[in-house]
């Protein structure tokens, strides 16, 4: 069975988006819930997700396990897996690590762009690494299983996760800083690292990621898809359309900015172009994974490796990582 599931969104979630997810067939997506949100904001912003669950029963739903993609797939919804673009959810109390993932929390990332109190930002001057609490949290984060994301995390920081972590990390939203050298696309040893340890790469749609911006042709995007499957292993990637649809330039001025300065950061973009590029004319809205699918069999992607990229890999990595290891020790012990 193929199933598709996309690796990040933050979009001005809607009806008309809710349903756009089901014209295109999306069994899951993993969608960004807090950027500096405090705790109690983040729970907030839990609970407004839970009412567009009570008002559209019929095309969404909260997923916890691998086992709702099987679930979404079986009653023509989506499932929603949660996920946070910056360790700020959980201020400065380890805790909290356990508690957002009892509430949903599947992916969190260690940084966004600047310094955190787990480790450096693509965006910092020096890449100190992992710090003290890095390493802690790191591992509660394994032991409960929430996934660390690495997307918007410096060098040093991301290589240093992903020999710490017990559990394969993901980057959930980037793209090989070989095809285009953007501040947060990867290099090629943190990828050679992120496949050997069994991680997963999700290809970032977002224009100041692609080579060629807006403007980047189908074809080129799917092209560097192949090379990257030749060097990582089609087993470790996926798609991570990091898809912005109907947000107004004010939140991409909070996503940057936050609370943490007082002047403008326009991080990718700049004074003459501030607010979200406009998508490639082949990826608009959720209705358009399937020309990414054909673009990845012109360029030579047999049906089965299109199948993996397009969301068998994600789920796989979700049966992997989405359980804590207390849980997994009680499933093998009762399978023997």
């Amino acid at each position: 069975m193929t199933f598709l599931i996309d690796g990040l969104q933050y979009a001005n979630w809607s009806e008309r988006i809710f349903r756009q997810l089901r014209a295109g067939g999306v069994d899951a997506v993993h969608v960004t819930i807090t950027y500096h949100e405090t705790f109690r904001e983040t729970v907030l912003n839990i609970s407004r997700w839970n009412r567009w669950f009570e008002q559209f029963p019929d095309l969404i739903f909260q997923g916890f396990t691998a086992a709702d993609v099987q679930t979404a797939r079986d009653t023509g919804r989506t499932a929603i897996f949660f996920g946070a673009q910056n360790p700020s959810c959980i201020e400065d109390d380890i805790g909290l690590v356990e508690v957002l993932h009892r509430l949903g929390l599947r992916f969190m990332q260690l940084t966004y762009n600047n310094q955190s109190l787990l480790a450096t930002g693509c965006y910092e001057a020096t890449d100190t690494g992992l710090t003290r609490m890095g390493r802690e949290v790191v591992a509660e984060m394994n032991r409960v299983g929430l996934v660390v994301d690495m997307s918007h995390s410096a060098e040093r920081s991301t290589l240093d996760a992903i020999a710490h972590s017990t559990r394969p990390i993901a980057i959930t939203h980037a793209n090989p800083a070989t095809w285009h050298p953007a501040r947060r696309n990867k290099s090629p040893r943190v990828l050679q690292a992120l496949a050997e340890s069994g991680g997963m790469l999700g290809f970032s749609l977002y224009p100041h990621h692609l080579h060629g911006g807006s403007a980047c042709a189908l074809d080129d995007f799917c092209s560097a898809v192949a090379r990257t499957a030749d060097v990582m292993g089609v087993t470790h990637i996926g798609i991570g359309s990091d898809l912005c649809q109907d947000q107004p330039d004010s939140v991409v001025e909070w996503m940057r900015s936050g609370r943490w300065t007082k002047s403008v950061d326009f991080g990718e973009g700049s004074a003459d172009a501030a607010g979200f590029p406009a998508m490639p004319d082949w990826f608009r809205d959720n209705r358009d994974f399937g020309n990414i699918s054909e673009g990845l069999r012109r360029v030579g992607f047999s049906a089965e490796d299109v199948t993996a990229v397009m969301g068998g890999n994600w789920l796989r990595f979700f049966d992997a990582s989405f359980t804590g290891q207390t849980e997994v020790l009680q499933s093998q012990r009762a399978a023997q």
